[in-house]
């Protein structure tokens, strides 16, 4: 069975900008695409992936990047009653962060990838915050 993960902006930027961390964030994505893992994001994470992504590309060769990465990660959303959840939570400070973090909670991720150290301490233990080089460490166990 394949573990849900969840793929925060700084990862999908990593893979886009190809960024230092690109390598292990590129084999997090091969590992969807070979079936290991099945590879979620929200609109609000494309929103903000396409906005850092389109500063070195153009508006048409960021949708084609985009495109290709929607081949292999399913977008999820937040529901109302997940947003008054994730903004009731004292734990993590950032909104966006929180809204991200408890809509993977809500859709059952077993992982939520993101290299967000503040995020990692303010996780669940029923949903861990793993950087990329700790998911690919999972996956290859």
């Amino acid at each position: 069975m394949a573990f849900k993960v969840f793929l925060d902006a700084n990862i999908l930027i990593d893979i886009t900008l190809s960024r230092p961390k690109a390598e292990a964030a590129r084999a997090i994505l091969q590992a969807g695409i070979d079936g290991k893992a099945d590879l979620y994001t929200t609109p609000s994470v494309l929103h903000i992936t396409a906005y850092f992504t389109a500063a070195q590309f153009s508006r048409r060769q960021t949708k084609e990047i985009l495109l290709t990465l929607l081949n292999d990660v399913k977008v999820i959303d937040c529901d109302h009653n997940t947003a008054l959840i994730a903004l009731s939570n004292g734990e993590i400070e950032d909104t966006e962060d929180a809204l991200q973090y408890f809509t993977a909670l809500k859709n059952r991720m077993d992982f939520f990838i993101s290299s967000d150290k503040k995020l990692k301490k303010a996780a669940l233990p029923q949903l861990p915050v793993y950087n990329s080089d700790q998911m690919l460490a999972e996956l290859n166990n």
